[in-house]
């Protein structure tokens, strides 16, 4: 059934059964709800990625109550209680079993919606799964709930928690032994103000987290939309900037002197002086796409060029600046990935790796003409992205699949492996392999809230 029949038959299906006395013609407005404000979502059962032969849970909320709900692909009617009818308080449940030959991609759902009438589309997402592969060796040592990102410095891993919404009061900024994954020393983010109206505040949660060359521990404190410094050697607060000085923090990399923190969203990238602590003239990026704004996410730092590679969530695109001029060199469009947030660079083939989180891959890049080289299907929800030179490998964070792939400048997947729990943020270790930070589904996950060293077994 195409989308326009599909429409149609949304709305105008109960009045033809119903026609007016001397109606020649339905109304296709009749009967129309008004001032609608429905909203579905597709997840797999128990927070488990969508894959061939699984079964697909899709909610519904913000709908009338008694409204009731069909739902179809292609002409099929897919949830097997149809239709579903939606509570008193205006949601629903029902379930769709994928079929077992479906191959990935996004398909397009159309749900009829009567009493009163309308209809919608949402996309259901169909994920692939990879068989693990490749040889191994993974250490992990459980650290504190909500596990976020990872740096290093000094000779030291630094990992930063923070557990839950705001106001959040459960935050931890941690120094590791690289070696033993032992923590050295912690530290608790200090109080935040309390909001205007009074609200708890919480702490100044700790989320991005990169080092400067003199030790520095830089730190982003997302929920309140600004940054902190703390000392490498105890995690002693430097300095606490105030409240909004950048908007949504994400991460934190210094190169050259300077901290870059990009502003989620935003298209700016905020600079720092890393010895005065000073803010600097920011770096303003953009898009591409007409009318369009580019929206960081995740960046990397090539030192030896002193580029910069950053994408854009909202546009889909991947840009370059020189660290040196402070000027944006090329904006790259990456039609093959949907709401791309990771990004790496291997500077031997001069290629980029982006991850789609939507799109479920990574997009392989030539860094001087933005050609599209490789998509490589990696599972559901890629998420970061580390280059490791000693072993020529992109190794990814899927966050979806539990899982850690590595993939190799043509493409190739070299190892894959579960890691645990919703895997949040990785870096490439200097003498190969990388450490991985995952997140918990909940406190009897005995996977979660570990760090984790992976290198490849001899």
């Amino acid at each position: 059934m195409s989308l326009v029949t599909a429409l149609r038959s949304g709305v105008c299906g109960i009045a033809l059964s119903t026609l007016i006395a001397g109606a020649a013609l339905c109304d296709p407005f009749a009967g129309l709800a008004k001032g609608f404000d429905g909203q579905m979502i597709a997840d797999g059962l128990n927070r488990a990625p969508i894959t061939a032969g699984s079964t697909a849970e899709v909610r519904g909320k913000g709908f009338l109550p008694g409204q009731r709900v069909t739902l179809r692909q292609n002409g099929t009617v897919l949830n097997a209680e149809a239709p579903v009818i939606a509570d008193g308080e205006g949601a629903f449940r029902t379930e769709v079993r994928i079929p077992e030959g479906a191959e990935p991609g996004r398909y397009p759902v159309v749900a009829e919606i009567a009493d009163p009438a309308y209809a919608m589309t949402f996309d259901l997402k169909v994920s692939p799964v990879l068989p693990d592969s490749g040889a191994l060796e993974i250490t992990s040592q459980k650290l504190a709930p909500g596990l976020y990102q990872v740096a290093a410095g000094n000779d030291a891993l630094y990992v930063t928690s923070a557990v839950g919404r705001p106001p959040v009061t459960e935050s931890k900024l941690m120094k590791l032994d690289p070696q033993t994954l032992e923590i050295l020393a912690e530290a608790t983010p200090q109080d935040a103000p309390d909001g205007p109206d009074g609200r708890d505040g919480g702490v100044f949660a700790v989320y991005g987290v990169g080092v400067d060359a003199q030790g520095q521990v830089w730190v982003t404190n997302t929920r309140q939309n600004t940054v902190a410094v703390y000392a490498g050697e105890d995690l002693s607060l430097i300095k606490q900037f105030e409240a909004g000085a950048v908007p949504h923090p994400r991460d934190a990399l210094a190169h050259d002197g300077k901290v870059y923190v990009t502003a989620t969203f935003e298209p700016t990238i905020h600079v720092f002086d890393a010895a005065t602590l000073e803010e600097l003239a920011p770096i303003e990026l953009s898009s591409g796409k007409r009318g369009a704004d580019f929206a960081t996410a995740s960046m990397h730092i090539d030192a030896a060029s002193g580029t910069l590679y950053v994408v854009s969530l909202e546009t889909d695109e991947v840009a370059a600046v020189d660290l040196a001029s402070g000027e944006e060199t090329s904006v790259y469009p990456l039609p093959l990935s949907k709401r791309t947030i990771g990004v790496g660079y291997d500077a031997k083939t001069h290629r980029i790796f982006t991850a789609g989180v939507n799109t479920d891959n990574v997009l392989i890049v030539d860094a001087a003409t933005g050609e599209t080289l490789h998509d490589v299907p990696v599972g559901a929800g890629p998420l970061n992205i580390a280059f490791d030179t000693a072993n020529d490998l992109a190794w990814v964070a899927v966050r979806g699949s539990d899982s850690l792939v590595a993939v190799s400048p043509e493409g190739e997947v070299v190892a894959k492996a579960q890691i645990g729990s919703f895997p949040n943020h990785l870096i490439a270790a200097a003498d190969g392999g990388v450490f991985v930070v995952n997140k918990s589904k909940g406190q009897e996950d005995a996977t979660g809230d570990h760090i984790s060293r992976v290198t490849l077994k001899p």
